[in-house]
């Protein structure tokens, strides 16, 4: 048995390291102004496909991502660590997507990739916290959904297995195949990158990529290799190459917006040390509850 596996992966900004110009007057988040990665759990959600692929033979893992030109580094994270291709969504249209409108973009998307058995997803992105994206595609595509999965142990009979870290406990579901499945950060972390596959796609652009080099009349370095090796060439999708309603997307499609976003850092002004006497911590617990610290 081979599998058809698309995993949803976003490029997002470094939360860890938010400062005064992390918002644009729009409500927006300022991208430029943070240094991007490859979300978390996503991460999390490519170990499980790949796990799969190298359970069952034959297995195709596609990596599909929404972003600007530079996103395309998220398409190469995955080849390097086991991913067969990948499609980027980019157009301005696109641009300051809530999760209504993210998921309207990536379930059109999944539609024109067509043939697929299992679509897997992180349980949320750092810059968002939602958790909202996975199960709103799944609903747009009309599928059921596994949330907080901590592992996929087994497919058979088109029937999946996965094991669910939920409060209070854990638990195993089972589902039917296709079916859209988001992971925890809880989950197994993911692989290192492959020094034979980093040889193979260091060079793998998008076209987005490819025209920034290009500027001023320039050449694409290695122009050769992309007529030779089609695999290097990342496929980038607008709106009407999905064939979708920009109505729908971007701005005019999300109804969220983020009024304002603060850096808060709690610092200590005082400190007091205490001893483990009945009177000491009595006392404390007066003091805590009369500044309303606690109570």
């Amino acid at each position: 048995m081979s599998l058809k596996i698309i995993v949803l992966a976003k490029q997002v900004p470094d939360t860890r390291n938010v400062g005064k110009d992390a918002m644009k007057e729009d409500g927006t988040v300022n991208r430029a102004a943070l240094r991007a990665i490859f979300n978390p759990e996503d991460l999390n959600a490519l170990e499980q496909a790949l796990r799969l692929k190298d359970k069952y033979p034959g297995t195709t893992i596609t990596l599909l991502t929404m972003g600007p030109g530079r996103a395309a580094e998220i398409i190469r994270e995955g080849l390097y660590r086991g991913a067969d291709n990948g499609y980027l969504l980019t157009d301005r249209a696109f641009a300051g997507a809530d999760t209504l409108a993210t998921s309207y973009a990536l379930a059109i998307a999944v539609r024109k990739i067509g043939d697929f058995d299992l679509i897997i997803g992180g349980r949320q992105a750092i810059d968002g916290d939602t958790a909202q994206v996975g199960p709103q595609v799944a609903e747009k595509l009309g599928l059921s959904q596994i949330t907080y999965a901590e592992e996929i142990l087994d497919i058979e009979n088109q029937k999946i297995t996965v094991r669910r870290n939920i409060s209070g406990g854990v638990e195993t579901v089972e589902g039917s195949l296709p079916i859209v499945i988001t992971v925890n950060g809880s989950a197994a972390p993911c692989r290192p990158r492959n020094a034979k596959l980093i040889q193979k796609y260091k060079r793998a652009l998008g076209g987005q990529e490819k025209a920034e080099l290009t500027k001023g009349g320039k050449e694409v370095p290695y122009a050769e290799l992309y007529e030779k090796h089609p695999y290097l060439n990342i496929v980038e999708w607008s709106v009407a190459d999905v064939n979708g309603d920009v109505r729908q997307c971007g701005l005019s499609g999300s109804p969220t917006k983020v009024k304002t976003i603060q850096n808060i850092v709690f610092q200590a002004k005082e400190c007091k040390t205490i001893t483990g006497s009945d009177k000491d911590v009595e006392e404390l617990i007066v003091e805590l509850i009369s500044n309303h610290t606690i109570g």
